[in-house]
Protein backbone atom coordinates (compact mmCIF):
# COMPACT_ATOMS: atom_id res chain seq x y z
CA UNK A 1 0.00 0.00 0.00
CA UNK A 2 1.54 3.57 -0.76
CA UNK A 3 2.49 5.98 1.42
CA UNK A 4 -0.13 8.24 0.98
CA UNK A 5 -2.72 6.20 1.75
CA UNK A 6 -1.15 4.94 5.31
CA UNK A 7 -0.71 8.49 5.65
CA UNK A 8 -5.00 9.46 4.81
CA UNK A 9 -5.51 6.52 7.04
CA UNK A 10 -3.61 7.98 9.84
CA UNK A 11 -4.63 11.45 9.49
CA UNK A 12 -8.83 9.82 9.66
CA UNK A 13 -8.29 7.44 12.59
CA UNK A 14 -5.90 9.92 14.55
CA UNK A 15 -8.42 12.49 14.44
CA UNK A 16 -11.65 9.67 15.13
CA UNK A 17 -9.33 8.97 18.31
CA UNK A 18 -9.52 12.35 19.80
CA UNK A 19 -12.33 12.02 21.66
CA UNK A 20 -11.37 9.20 23.60
CA UNK A 21 -9.46 10.94 26.79
CA UNK A 22 -8.68 7.72 28.79
CA UNK A 23 -5.29 9.26 27.31
CA UNK A 24 -5.16 12.87 27.97
CA UNK A 25 -3.85 14.56 24.51
CA UNK A 26 -1.40 16.98 24.32
CA UNK A 27 -3.80 19.84 22.59
CA UNK A 28 -1.04 21.14 20.70
CA UNK A 29 -2.00 22.67 17.08
CA UNK A 30 1.64 23.70 15.70
CA UNK A 31 1.38 23.42 11.96
CA UNK A 32 5.24 23.28 9.83
CA UNK A 33 4.54 25.44 7.21
CA UNK A 34 8.35 26.53 6.67
CA UNK A 35 9.47 22.88 5.63
CA UNK A 36 11.10 23.03 8.68
CA UNK A 37 11.64 19.77 11.55
CA UNK A 38 8.69 18.37 12.65
CA UNK A 39 5.05 18.81 12.80
CA UNK A 40 2.61 18.77 16.23
CA UNK A 41 -0.74 18.45 15.60
CA UNK A 42 -3.93 18.25 17.57
CA UNK A 43 -4.39 13.91 17.32
CA UNK A 44 -2.31 11.27 16.86
CA UNK A 45 0.23 11.80 19.45
CA UNK A 46 -0.93 11.54 22.78
CA UNK A 47 0.59 11.94 26.57
CA UNK A 48 0.27 9.70 29.31
CA UNK A 49 1.62 10.00 32.71
CA UNK A 50 3.18 7.66 34.99
CA UNK A 51 3.23 6.88 38.52
CA UNK A 52 6.39 9.00 39.03
CA UNK A 53 5.45 12.02 36.97
CA UNK A 54 7.13 10.42 33.95
CA UNK A 55 4.91 11.73 30.47
CA UNK A 56 5.07 8.87 28.20
CA UNK A 57 3.90 9.90 24.35
CA UNK A 58 2.05 7.32 22.84
CA UNK A 59 0.61 6.56 19.64
CA UNK A 60 -3.07 6.82 19.65
CA UNK A 61 -5.11 5.85 16.75
CA UNK A 62 -8.43 3.80 16.05
CA UNK A 63 -8.13 0.07 14.04
CA UNK A 64 -10.62 1.65 12.54
CA UNK A 65 -13.62 4.42 12.53
CA UNK A 66 -16.51 1.77 10.67
CA UNK A 67 -19.08 0.79 13.35
CA UNK A 68 -22.63 -1.14 13.19
CA UNK A 69 -23.97 0.88 16.52
CA UNK A 70 -25.35 4.45 16.11
CA UNK A 71 -24.99 5.81 19.60
CA UNK A 72 -26.53 9.21 19.49
CA UNK A 73 -23.45 10.63 20.72
CA UNK A 74 -20.49 9.42 19.11
CA UNK A 75 -18.43 10.83 15.81
CA UNK A 76 -18.13 7.15 14.47
CA UNK A 77 -22.06 6.00 14.17
CA UNK A 78 -22.94 4.38 11.34
CA UNK A 79 -25.79 6.74 9.83
CA UNK A 80 -22.87 10.18 10.29
CA UNK A 81 -21.88 11.04 7.38
CA UNK A 82 -17.93 10.75 7.56
CA UNK A 83 -14.82 9.29 5.99
CA UNK A 84 -14.50 5.87 6.47
CA UNK A 85 -11.00 3.76 7.02
CA UNK A 86 -9.36 0.87 8.58
CA UNK A 87 -5.37 -0.58 9.15
CA UNK A 88 -4.63 -3.67 8.95
CA UNK A 89 -2.92 -5.26 11.79
CA UNK A 90 0.29 -5.28 10.30
CA UNK A 91 0.01 -1.59 9.15
CA UNK A 92 -0.52 -0.47 12.65
CA UNK A 93 2.57 -2.96 14.28
CA UNK A 94 4.95 -1.31 11.44
CA UNK A 95 3.58 2.57 12.37
CA UNK A 96 4.38 1.51 16.26
CA UNK A 97 7.88 0.42 15.17
CA UNK A 98 8.86 3.25 13.15
CA UNK A 99 7.75 5.97 15.15
CA UNK A 100 9.27 3.73 18.46
CA UNK A 101 12.87 3.97 16.50
CA UNK A 102 12.63 7.79 15.69
CA UNK A 103 11.55 8.23 19.41
CA UNK A 104 8.40 10.00 18.14
CA UNK A 105 6.19 7.76 20.97
CA UNK A 106 7.00 5.13 23.55
CA UNK A 107 3.97 2.98 23.43
CA UNK A 108 0.59 2.65 22.11
CA UNK A 109 -2.97 3.79 22.84
CA UNK A 110 -5.01 1.50 20.39
CA UNK A 111 -9.11 1.77 19.97
CA UNK A 112 -11.64 0.75 17.40
CA UNK A 113 -14.86 1.20 16.24
CA UNK A 114 -17.17 -2.43 16.41
CA UNK A 115 -17.21 -3.75 13.14
CA UNK A 116 -18.67 -7.52 11.85
CA UNK A 117 -18.72 -8.23 15.26
CA UNK A 118 -17.49 -7.47 18.97
CA UNK A 119 -15.55 -10.52 19.26
CA UNK A 120 -13.91 -9.83 15.59
CA UNK A 121 -12.90 -6.42 16.38
CA UNK A 122 -11.37 -7.49 19.73
CA UNK A 123 -9.51 -10.38 18.13
CA UNK A 124 -7.77 -7.66 15.69
CA UNK A 125 -6.38 -5.80 18.57
CA UNK A 126 -5.31 -8.44 20.40
CA UNK A 127 -3.61 -9.56 17.68
CA UNK A 128 -1.94 -6.06 17.08
CA UNK A 129 -0.56 -6.24 20.55
CA UNK A 130 0.77 -9.78 20.30
CA UNK A 131 2.38 -9.16 16.85
CA UNK A 132 4.55 -6.33 18.96
CA UNK A 133 5.14 -8.52 21.57
CA UNK A 134 6.51 -12.03 20.29
CA UNK A 135 7.54 -11.13 16.56
CA UNK A 136 8.97 -7.44 17.26
CA UNK A 137 9.95 -7.81 20.70
CA UNK A 138 8.08 -4.68 21.43
CA UNK A 139 8.43 -3.39 25.13
CA UNK A 140 6.60 -0.38 25.10
CA UNK A 141 3.87 0.70 26.87
CA UNK A 142 0.36 -0.42 25.09
CA UNK A 143 -3.18 0.27 26.15
CA UNK A 144 -5.87 -1.77 24.43
CA UNK A 145 -9.15 0.10 24.67
CA UNK A 146 -11.48 -3.43 25.15
CA UNK A 147 -14.94 -4.03 23.12
CA UNK A 148 -17.98 -4.36 24.90
CA UNK A 149 -19.76 -7.69 24.23
CA UNK A 150 -16.27 -9.18 23.23
CA UNK A 151 -15.76 -13.11 24.61
CA UNK A 152 -13.97 -13.91 28.21
CA UNK A 153 -11.16 -15.45 26.18
CA UNK A 154 -9.76 -12.78 24.46
CA UNK A 155 -10.23 -10.42 27.44
CA UNK A 156 -7.52 -12.93 29.25
CA UNK A 157 -5.63 -12.69 26.29
CA UNK A 158 -5.51 -8.93 26.11
CA UNK A 159 -4.28 -8.23 29.21
CA UNK A 160 -1.22 -10.83 28.44
CA UNK A 161 -0.07 -8.46 26.13
CA UNK A 162 -1.32 -5.32 27.09
CA UNK A 163 0.01 -2.74 30.13
CA UNK A 164 -3.54 -1.29 30.41
CA UNK A 165 -6.88 -2.27 29.43
CA UNK A 166 -9.83 -0.01 29.47
CA UNK A 167 -14.13 -0.37 28.67
CA UNK A 168 -15.62 3.12 27.88
CA UNK A 169 -18.86 2.70 30.28
CA UNK A 170 -19.86 5.69 27.80
CA UNK A 171 -22.90 7.27 29.74
CA UNK A 172 -22.89 7.30 33.44
CA UNK A 173 -26.71 5.62 34.05
CA UNK A 174 -28.29 2.76 32.43
CA UNK A 175 -31.51 5.24 31.43
CA UNK A 176 -29.08 7.59 29.23
CA UNK A 177 -27.73 4.41 27.21
CA UNK A 178 -30.87 3.00 26.52
CA UNK A 179 -32.14 6.27 25.36
CA UNK A 180 -28.86 6.88 23.39
CA UNK A 181 -27.68 3.68 22.46
CA UNK A 182 -30.54 1.32 22.48
CA UNK A 183 -28.60 -1.43 20.92
CA UNK A 184 -26.17 -1.63 23.70
CA UNK A 185 -26.64 -3.55 27.10
CA UNK A 186 -25.17 -2.12 30.34
CA UNK A 187 -23.88 -5.98 31.08
CA UNK A 188 -22.10 -5.70 27.64
CA UNK A 189 -19.86 -3.31 29.91
CA UNK A 190 -19.51 -4.53 32.99
CA UNK A 191 -18.92 -8.64 32.05
CA UNK A 192 -15.40 -7.45 30.31
CA UNK A 193 -14.19 -5.19 33.78
CA UNK A 194 -15.48 -7.58 35.61
CA UNK A 195 -13.18 -10.60 33.86
CA UNK A 196 -10.18 -8.03 34.06
CA UNK A 197 -10.51 -7.38 37.65
CA UNK A 198 -10.69 -11.43 38.49
CA UNK A 199 -7.84 -12.31 36.22
CA UNK A 200 -5.70 -9.68 37.90
CA UNK A 201 -6.40 -11.35 41.15
CA UNK A 202 -5.80 -14.73 39.75
CA UNK A 203 -2.39 -13.81 38.45
CA UNK A 204 -1.30 -12.19 41.08
CA UNK A 205 -1.70 -15.03 43.26
CA UNK A 206 0.04 -17.36 40.90
CA UNK A 207 3.06 -15.08 40.95
CA UNK A 208 3.31 -15.50 44.30
CA UNK A 209 3.84 -19.37 44.23
CA UNK A 210 5.36 -19.11 41.36
CA UNK A 211 7.70 -16.60 39.98
CA UNK A 212 7.62 -16.97 36.44
CA UNK A 213 3.72 -16.09 36.13
CA UNK A 214 3.47 -13.65 33.19
CA UNK A 215 1.72 -10.48 34.60
CA UNK A 216 -1.39 -9.21 33.40
CA UNK A 217 -2.81 -5.54 32.80
CA UNK A 218 -0.01 -4.87 35.05
CA UNK A 219 -1.38 -1.46 34.89
CA UNK A 220 -5.03 -1.95 35.62
CA UNK A 221 -7.93 -1.15 33.67
CA UNK A 222 -9.84 2.47 33.34
CA UNK A 223 -13.31 3.64 31.58
CA UNK A 224 -14.68 6.61 30.88
CA UNK A 225 -17.60 8.31 30.87
CA UNK A 226 -19.35 11.12 28.37
CA UNK A 227 -20.76 14.26 30.24
CA UNK A 228 -24.00 16.10 29.20
CA UNK A 229 -25.33 13.83 26.78
CA UNK A 230 -27.94 12.77 28.99
CA UNK A 231 -28.37 15.04 31.64
CA UNK A 232 -27.25 13.04 34.39
CA UNK A 233 -26.63 15.52 37.51
CA UNK A 234 -22.66 15.89 39.14
CA UNK A 235 -24.72 13.02 42.07
CA UNK A 236 -25.43 10.45 39.30
CA UNK A 237 -21.91 10.61 37.81
CA UNK A 238 -20.32 10.33 40.95
CA UNK A 239 -22.34 7.77 42.29
CA UNK A 240 -21.33 6.05 38.92
CA UNK A 241 -17.60 6.65 39.54
CA UNK A 242 -17.43 5.49 43.14
CA UNK A 243 -19.21 1.89 41.90
CA UNK A 244 -16.67 1.44 39.18
CA UNK A 245 -13.85 2.08 41.96
CA UNK A 246 -15.46 -0.07 44.50
CA UNK A 247 -16.39 -3.27 42.46
CA UNK A 248 -13.73 -3.06 39.85
CA UNK A 249 -10.76 -1.71 41.18
CA UNK A 250 -10.47 0.71 38.55
CA UNK A 251 -7.52 2.57 37.96
CA UNK A 252 -9.05 5.89 37.20
CA UNK A 253 -11.96 7.15 35.46
CA UNK A 254 -12.29 9.69 33.16
CA UNK A 255 -14.80 12.09 32.28
CA UNK A 256 -15.23 13.71 28.76
CA UNK A 257 -17.53 16.32 27.86
CA UNK A 258 -20.23 15.84 25.42
CA UNK A 259 -18.94 17.64 21.70
CA UNK A 260 -22.27 18.27 19.54
CA UNK A 261 -21.45 16.25 16.45
CA UNK A 262 -25.09 15.96 14.59
CA UNK A 263 -28.74 16.89 15.15
CA UNK A 264 -30.66 14.30 17.19
CA UNK A 265 -33.39 15.49 19.29
CA UNK A 266 -32.07 12.90 21.96
CA UNK A 267 -29.22 14.95 22.41
CA UNK A 268 -28.28 18.94 23.56
CA UNK A 269 -28.52 21.56 20.83
CA UNK A 270 -25.78 22.09 18.53
CA UNK A 271 -23.48 24.44 20.00
CA UNK A 272 -23.97 23.57 23.81
CA UNK A 273 -21.00 21.74 24.32
CA UNK A 274 -20.02 20.83 27.74
CA UNK A 275 -17.62 23.53 29.57
CA UNK A 276 -14.59 22.83 30.37
CA UNK A 277 -14.75 23.73 33.99
CA UNK A 278 -17.62 20.97 34.44
CA UNK A 279 -14.87 18.66 33.54
CA UNK A 280 -12.67 20.03 36.24
CA UNK A 281 -14.85 20.03 38.59
CA UNK A 282 -15.29 16.42 38.54
CA UNK A 283 -12.00 15.19 37.93
CA UNK A 284 -11.33 17.05 41.14
CA UNK A 285 -14.09 15.28 42.85
CA UNK A 286 -12.66 11.89 41.53
CA UNK A 287 -9.72 12.97 43.10
CA UNK A 288 -11.19 14.17 46.59
CA UNK A 289 -12.71 10.88 46.86
CA UNK A 290 -9.59 8.91 45.69
CA UNK A 291 -6.87 10.68 48.14
CA UNK A 292 -8.68 12.86 50.41
CA UNK A 293 -10.89 10.52 51.99
CA UNK A 294 -14.52 12.27 50.97
CA UNK A 295 -17.71 10.07 50.33
CA UNK A 296 -19.91 10.76 47.55
CA UNK A 297 -22.32 11.76 49.42
CA UNK A 298 -20.22 14.65 51.47
CA UNK A 299 -19.79 16.97 47.79
CA UNK A 300 -22.38 15.52 46.08
CA UNK A 301 -26.12 14.65 47.06
CA UNK A 302 -29.74 15.18 47.00
CA UNK A 303 -29.67 19.12 48.39
CA UNK A 304 -26.36 20.12 45.92
CA UNK A 305 -26.87 17.04 43.05
CA UNK A 306 -24.42 19.47 40.91
CA UNK A 307 -21.28 20.92 41.61
CA UNK A 308 -20.69 24.70 42.50
CA UNK A 309 -18.48 25.94 39.27
CA UNK A 310 -17.24 28.90 41.35
CA UNK A 311 -15.09 27.15 43.45
CA UNK A 312 -13.89 24.00 43.70
CA UNK A 313 -15.67 20.78 45.69
CA UNK A 314 -13.34 21.12 48.39
CA UNK A 315 -13.32 24.58 49.03
CA UNK A 316 -17.58 24.22 48.53
CA UNK A 317 -17.80 21.43 51.55
CA UNK A 318 -15.82 23.89 53.56
CA UNK A 319 -18.20 26.26 53.05
CA UNK A 320 -21.52 24.20 53.61
CA UNK A 321 -19.95 22.54 57.03
CA UNK A 322 -18.00 25.42 58.24
CA UNK A 323 -19.15 24.35 61.93
CA UNK A 324 -16.06 21.99 61.61
CA UNK A 325 -13.89 24.65 61.15
CA UNK A 326 -11.48 26.71 62.71
CA UNK A 327 -8.76 23.92 62.48
CA UNK A 328 -5.85 23.72 64.93
CA UNK A 329 -3.02 22.88 62.70
CA UNK A 330 -1.13 22.30 65.43
CA UNK A 331 -3.08 19.09 66.98
CA UNK A 332 -5.79 17.98 63.79
CA UNK A 333 -5.62 14.59 62.49
CA UNK A 334 -4.09 14.12 59.01
CA UNK A 335 -7.66 13.30 57.89
CA UNK A 336 -8.97 16.27 59.29
CA UNK A 337 -6.08 18.76 57.63
CA UNK A 338 -6.50 17.45 54.54
CA UNK A 339 -10.30 18.88 54.16
CA UNK A 340 -8.72 21.97 54.47
CA UNK A 341 -9.39 24.39 51.14
CA UNK A 342 -5.70 24.74 49.94
CA UNK A 343 -4.26 22.58 51.70
CA UNK A 344 -3.06 19.43 49.33
CA UNK A 345 -1.74 15.98 50.79
CA UNK A 346 1.57 17.06 50.09
CA UNK A 347 0.97 20.43 52.75
CA UNK A 348 -0.61 17.80 55.09
CA UNK A 349 2.59 15.74 55.71
CA UNK A 350 4.83 18.60 55.53
CA UNK A 351 2.50 19.53 58.26
CA UNK A 352 2.31 16.84 60.51
CA UNK A 353 6.07 16.31 60.30
CA UNK A 354 7.14 19.81 60.78
CA UNK A 355 4.57 19.66 64.24
CA UNK A 356 7.16 16.92 65.38
CA UNK A 357 9.65 19.76 66.43
CA UNK A 358 7.75 22.87 67.29
CA UNK A 359 4.50 24.65 67.31
CA UNK A 360 3.32 26.60 63.97
CA UNK A 361 2.51 29.64 63.39
CA UNK A 362 1.80 31.63 59.72
CA UNK A 363 5.00 32.26 58.91
CA UNK A 364 6.42 28.39 59.06
CA UNK A 365 2.89 27.74 57.24
CA UNK A 366 4.28 29.87 54.53
CA UNK A 367 8.13 28.61 54.96
CA UNK A 368 6.52 24.94 54.36
CA UNK A 369 4.69 26.09 50.79
CA UNK A 370 1.25 26.22 52.11
CA UNK A 371 -1.38 28.06 50.17
CA UNK A 372 -2.71 30.69 52.41
CA UNK A 373 -4.99 32.36 50.39
CA UNK A 374 -7.91 30.48 51.54
CA UNK A 375 -6.33 28.18 54.32
CA UNK A 376 -5.71 30.76 56.42
CA UNK A 377 -9.86 31.28 56.76
CA UNK A 378 -10.13 28.02 58.09
CA UNK A 379 -7.53 27.39 60.38
CA UNK A 380 -5.96 28.22 63.37
CA UNK A 381 -2.14 28.56 64.93
CA UNK A 382 0.42 30.04 66.88
CA UNK A 383 -0.47 33.42 65.33
CA UNK A 384 -3.16 35.80 65.66
CA UNK A 385 -2.50 37.50 62.60
CA UNK A 386 -5.24 36.57 59.69
CA UNK A 387 -8.15 35.39 61.71
CA UNK A 388 -11.78 36.15 60.94
CA UNK A 389 -14.39 33.92 62.36
CA UNK A 390 -16.92 36.74 61.61
CA UNK A 391 -17.71 35.96 58.28
CA UNK A 392 -20.84 33.91 56.84
CA UNK A 393 -20.72 31.60 53.87
CA UNK A 394 -21.42 33.64 51.21
CA UNK A 395 -19.44 36.55 52.72
CA UNK A 396 -16.52 34.24 52.48
CA UNK A 397 -16.79 32.90 49.16
CA UNK A 398 -17.01 36.42 47.38
CA UNK A 399 -13.81 37.36 49.34
CA UNK A 400 -12.11 33.95 48.50
CA UNK A 401 -12.81 34.14 44.93
CA UNK A 402 -12.00 38.46 45.29
CA UNK A 403 -8.58 37.46 46.37
CA UNK A 404 -7.75 34.77 44.02
CA UNK A 405 -5.47 35.42 41.34
CA UNK A 406 -7.89 33.28 39.04
CA UNK A 407 -11.23 32.20 39.73
CA UNK A 408 -11.06 29.82 37.34
CA UNK A 409 -8.47 27.35 37.15
CA UNK A 410 -9.33 25.26 33.64
CA UNK A 411 -7.66 21.97 33.66
CA UNK A 412 -5.70 21.04 30.57
CA UNK A 413 -4.82 17.75 31.43
CA UNK A 414 -7.03 15.10 33.50
CA UNK A 415 -3.69 14.15 35.02
CA UNK A 416 -2.35 17.32 36.33
CA UNK A 417 -2.23 17.95 40.03
CA UNK A 418 -5.64 19.27 40.97
CA UNK A 419 -4.99 20.71 44.21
Amino acid sequence: MSFERIKEKLEILADAAKYDVSCASSGSTRKNTTKGLGNSTGMGICHSYTEDGRCVSLLKILLTNYCIFDCAYCVTRKSNDIKRAAFQVQEVVDLTINFYRRNYIEGLFLSSGIFKSPDYTMERLVAVAKKLRLEENFHGYIHLKSIPGCSDELMREAGLYADRLSVNIEIPTETGLKLLAPDKKREDFIKPMTKVKNEIIQYKSEKKLIKSTPKYAPAGQSSQMIIGASGESDQQIMWTANYLYDKFDLRRVYYSGYIPISYDDRLPHIGTAVPMLRENRLYQTDWLMRFYGFKVNEIVNNEHPNLDLDVDPKLGWALRNLQLFPVDVNTADKLMLARVPGLGMKSVHKILHARRYRRLNWEHLKRLGVALNRAKYFLVCESRDFERRDLSAIQLKSLILQNSTSKYQPLLSPQLSLF
